[in-house]
């Protein structure tokens, strides 16, 4: 027979089930795992209070979540800037989550349900909330004080407060101590504000309502100035400001009367101002005329003084007239002295000058020409030099190949003809040598044969 069919139960990191064990009564949450029921175990139904339900069934709703399943492990995310408390009943201690985060309670662990004061005036258990903003934020009250001379105001106040608390700090459980802060803070307040506004008449306190609530709540340092925070020991909460929205009258009586007297305060300081602003006019009007006059008379005075001056330099004008006519021409011909002479000067300096110019010119001109001379001579030697070797070159080759062509037995052969001949001729003649000579001179016999035989062939 099979009395109960279980699956396995498949968790999310951020999901997870109570489980209780039926031998030992002990339950326990399971997280982040799939898990299958054991034999001895069975799912455990967690009660909430009916607020907390409230709460968490509001924050489901708004994200289009289902009802909560009991067996289910209860899940709240702490939003940004805020803290939630969480007190385990087994442990007897209480542990604070700081957002943004995921609170996840345990099976004897509850929510510290926050009832905070509303409204305006506040009154008390209006907002229920699991977490704590920590602030920067703002509460509006209204106060009811009553003056010395037995006004009765109605203050519209709004308080800057925060939390000035670190999650590292060792007493971070304080913000709890006071479970209703709004109500409490606004009540400090209040009864500072009415003891401040006792001690003054209606008057006084309508001309300076903002500094004597600033003062009554905030206090004076030691340099007599007022402070700019109010401290809350007991849990941490410091007011930083207070905006004073309105004060209005109770009594209705009261209300028509400041207003007519308002209404009657701004006509008297309407009609003042038009007074003040008429003889502020006036004033400036004759003062205005006043400066016109004295400046009329101060320009009549700076004109006889210009006058006497024109007439003291018209009579200065005349002398210098009369006695620098001379002075003048003398000074003028001396200058025309000097300006002559340094003219010659300046005109012999520059003669001086163009002939040094000229000189060097000169001198320049002929070096050039000489150089120019020099390089044509050289240059004509150098064809000459050149000439004279090419023709040397040319008479060299043609004597050779002239050699080459007659050959080295042609020549000897011409060479020994002219003597052979000579002798040759004597011989045919059937003479002998012979000369006749005084014997001062030596005698050529080559020469002398040659020209008596030169003789014989001329004949």
């Amino acid at each position: 027979e099979i009395i109960e069919k279980r699956r396995v139960i498949a968790l999310d990191e951020n999901e997870g089930i109570y489980v209780r064990d039926i031998k030992t009564g002990r339950v326990r949450a399971v997280t982040a795992q799939s898990y299958l029921l054991k034999p001895y175990e069975e799912l455990w139904s967690k009660d909430l209070t009916p607020v907390v339900e409230e709460l968490l069934a509001k924050e489901s709703s708004i994200k289009g979540r289902a009802q909560r399943d009991q067996t289910r492990v209860v899940v709240y995310k702490a939003p940004h800037n805020t803290c939630v408390q969480i007190y385990d009943y087994k442990e007897k201690k209480a542990r604070i989550v700081w957002g943004p985060d995921l609170v996840m309670l345990g099976p004897d662990e509850q929510f510290t349900v926050l009832s905070l004061s509303g409204d305006k005036p506040k009154r008390p258990h209006v907002i229920k909330a699991l977490a704590l903003q920590l602030g920067p934020d703002f509460m509006t009250d209204i106060v009811i004080v009553e003056t010395a001379d037995h006004a009765r105001l109605s203050l519209k106040l709004s308080y800057n407060w925060m939390f000035e608390v670190d999650s590292t700090s060792k007493d971070t459980d304080k913000i709890f101590s006071v479970p209703d802060f709004v109500g409490d803070a606004c009540k400090a307040i209040a009864s500072r504000v009415r003891g401040a506004v006792a001690g003054h008449s209606f008057d006084e306190f309508h001309k300076h309502s903002a500094k004597l609530i600033r003062t009554a709540i905030f206090g004076l340092d030691e340099k007599g100035k007022i402070r700019n925070r109010f401290l809350f020991s007991q849990n941490k909460l410091v007011i930083t400001n207070i905006d004073i929205q309105s004060v209005e009258p109770v009594d209705s009586r009261t209300r028509d009367a400041l207003q007519k007297s308002v209404q009657l305060a701004i006509e008297i300081t309407t009609k003042s101002q038009e007074a003040e602003a008429r003889h502020e006019a006036e004033r400036r009007e004759q003062e205005a005329k006043g400066r016109l006059e004295r400046q009329k008379i101060e320009d009549e005075a700076e004109a006889e003084k210009a006058r006497t001056n024109l007439l003291k330099l018209q009579a200065e004008s005349a002398a210098v007239e009369s006695t620098g006519q001379a002075t003048a021409e003398a000074k003028a011909r001396a200058d025309s002295a000097q300006i002559e002479a340094e003219a010659k000067v300046d005109q012999s300096r520059l003669s001086s000058e163009a002939e040094k110019i000229k000189a060097a010119a000169e001198l320049a001109q002929l070096k050039a020409r000489q150089e120019s001379e020099i390089k044509h001579q050289k240059s004509l030697n150098e064809l000459e030099i050149s000439r004279a070797r090419d023709l040397a070159a040319i008479e060299s080759s043609k004597f050779k190949r002239i050699v080459d062509t007659i050959g080295a037995a042609t020549l000897r052969d011409i060479a020994a003809a002219g003597p052979e001949m000579q002798l040759q001729l004597l011989k045919g003649l059937g003479l002998k040598s012979f000369m006749i000579t005084d014997g001062n001179s030596p005698v050529n016999l080559f020469n002398t044969a040659g020209g008596l035989i030169g003789a014989n062939v001329g004949q």
